[in-house]
């Protein structure tokens, strides 16, 4: 009889430890995890110069990207950057925090190291702005106007 009641003891003990584990667990998983309602995506254009070496130029320094300027990425709380070309547009994805400032981001980025100004300078010198952006503005944000879930 006693070593019956020791086991049910020990059982439940056991089940309740494990009831505890898993809500714990689940609770840290969601504390500690990003959810999808973190980060938001932008978009952005630019066109590149008219001229098939450029492109060529462009395209190669995007195959090798230094790693300072991919660390100060990282540094500046970008979860994912991917381009995308047609022809002399590009259109640049970026995953970031909700409501960061993109601004005090990108110099976050460059503050790195000198290797990100200049990387910045460098590619500033394949850009120009798409039609109805001012002078002095290359990339410029693109709103959604439609949007289809399934």
């Amino acid at each position: 009889m006693k070593s019956s009641t020791f086991l049910k003891s020990t059982l439940v003990v056991f089940f309740c430890a494990l009831i505890l584990c898993l809500v714990l667990g689940k609770i840290l998983y969601r504390d500690n995890c990003a959810t999808t309602n973190e980060f938001v995506e932008k978009i952005f254009v630019v066109n590149t110069l008219d001229n098939g070496k450029k492109m060529e130029e462009y395209l190669a320094y995007h195959k090798k990207v230094w790693p300072e300027v991919e660390a100060g990425f990282k540094k500046a709380g970008y979860k994912n950057i991917t381009l995308y070309r047609f022809n002399d547009l590009i259109v640049m994805k970026i995953r970031v925090p909700r409501n960061a400032n993109l601004n005090k981001m990108g110099k976050l980025a460059e503050s790195y190291s000198p290797r990100c100004a200049e990387w910045n300078a460098l590619m500033n010198g394949y850009q120009k702005g798409v039609n109805g952006t001012s002078k002095d503005q290359k990339w410029v944000e693109v709103t959604p106007f439609y949007e289809f879930s399934n």
